[in-house]
């Protein structure tokens, strides 16, 4: 009897755009008109934060059904809604007033949202970043001059800089995504200089990203950021403004909990880290593995399935090729380069404004611009070292790209025969 043959590898199956990889295209602005009362608190939130009306407002909405929403792009848009009301509804007055409980108006929809779409009951990086974006012109291009939010959270500009800037590194990496099946079936078949040839696409498509994250500087006020718009990307896990949690009224009888927005929720990184065998540490891939939690089922399907490929290090050393070194080892230096840059961005935009913000609440002067230094003074103390994903930012952040550098093949690999 013959062997079997595996079937070609490819994105098919995972609900991956071929033009935009992870990102949902066309998002949705509009849900049926029965939806109507969600989509009026949503578009209002950052609005009604500021008001102190927004938890009155929800109060204040009728229980529906999500039985209506029947398209995939409509459920998106519904838990996107849901989601910015949630976190706004939950820190509308910053950490001094937490709720220990989400309305049923909120609640129970949002749950069985969730459920049908395979994510949890908070924002996450699927609804704020991948289905969360219109076009100014419909006939132009997907860039930051031609992109508007559909939603926002409180921060003004920023708001809107960095989600969309977050949009750009994603699609930066469409060449990448596209070029992973290439990886996988050349390393099936042998082909090494099919293998080669992906890999230097991924190794451009990486260094892209990284030109991408730099837009953080240009569109996003640290102050901000870290004053105002973290603490309504924070969850209810390992929170200790929440240290038990958040109830679902009508949903269960306990608290849970669930971690606030992470660069780790993105399938992007995960990928890689599989394809180029980055082994993390317990503590750091323990919450990463638990970030794909928050990624949808099809997405979260991929990261495991590269996962159970023949691996591509092994095939990279035991081929003793100089060219396939040369273009595995300049792949995982693009990823640790751009792991090393995220660290920067994370301490332009958390470590140093903490700094100051501690800075302020010791001193009765104001040392800045006042609404820069008033955004600092209102960061909430509790976050200070941590990302709003719950993690210590920092201390993560330096225990993956060493990990990631220890993926790096040594500089005498691959000279044998080709």
């Amino acid at each position: 009897m013959a062997a079997r043959e595996d079937p070609v590898f490819s994105l098919d199956a995972y609900h991956v755009s071929e033009e935009l990889g992870f990102i949902l295209p066309e998002p949705l602005q509009e849900l049926p008109p029965y939806y109507k009362p969600w989509m009026d608190v949503a578009r209002r939130v950052p609005d009604l934060v500021l008001a102190h009306e927004l938890r009155s407002r929800i109060h204040q909405m009728p229980q529906l059904s999500v039985q209506f929403l029947r398209r995939h792009r409509e459920l998106r848009l519904a838990h996107l809604a849901l989601g910015v009301m949630t976190m706004g509804y939950v820190w509308q007055e910053g950490e001094n007033d937490t709720v220990k409980m989400l309305p049923r108006t909120l609640a129970v929809p949002y749950w069985e949202l969730s459920q049908r779409l395979g994510l949890p009951p908070i924002l996450t990086h699927a609804d704020a970043v991948l289905a969360n974006w219109r076009k100014k012109d419909p006939q132009g291009p997907l860039d930051m001059e031609n992109l508007e939010l559909v939603l926002g959270i409180p921060g003004g500009p920023s708001v809107k800089g960095f989600f969309l800037v977050t949009l750009m590194v994603e699609r930066a990496a469409i060449p990448a995504l596209r070029s992973i099946p290439k990886v996988v079936n050349g390393v099936r078949g042998g082909d090494a200089q099919a293998v080669v040839r992906a890999l230097g696409d991924i190794s451009d498509s990486i260094s892209k990203m990284a030109d991408c994250l730099r837009l953080m500087h240009v569109h996003v006020d640290p102050s901000v950021f870290y004053g105002i718009m973290r603490i309504f990307l924070s969850g209810w896990k390992d929170n200790p403004c929440l240290p038990k949690g958040l109830l679902y009224e009508g949903v269960g009888t306990e608290p849970v909990e669930y971690s606030g927005g992470s660069a780790a929720q993105s399938s992007l990184l995960h990928c890689f880290d599989e394809l180029l065998g980055v082994e993390h540490e317990a503590h750091s891939g323990g919450f990463l593995t638990s970030m794909r939690d928050y990624m949808l089922p099809a997405h979260k399907r991929l990261i495991q399935d590269i996962s159970a490929q023949p691996p591509l290090r092994t095939f990279v050393r035991r081929r003793g090729d100089e060219r396939l070194t040369a273009a595995f080892r300049d792949c995982v230096a693009q990823l640790l380069a751009m792991r090393s840059y995220h660290i920067t961005v994370v301490s332009r935009f958390i470590t140093v404004p903490a700094a100051k913000a501690r800075q302020l609440r010791n001193e009765s002067r104001l040392a800045e611009a006042p609404e820069s230094a008033e955004a600092l003074r209102r960061a909430p103390a509790s976050l200070e070292e941590r990302g709003t994903g719950g993690t210590g930012i920092m201390s993560f952040l330096k225990t993956v790209r060493s990990r990631t550098r220890d993926a790096l093949p040594p500089e005498t690999e691959g000279q044998g025969p080709s």
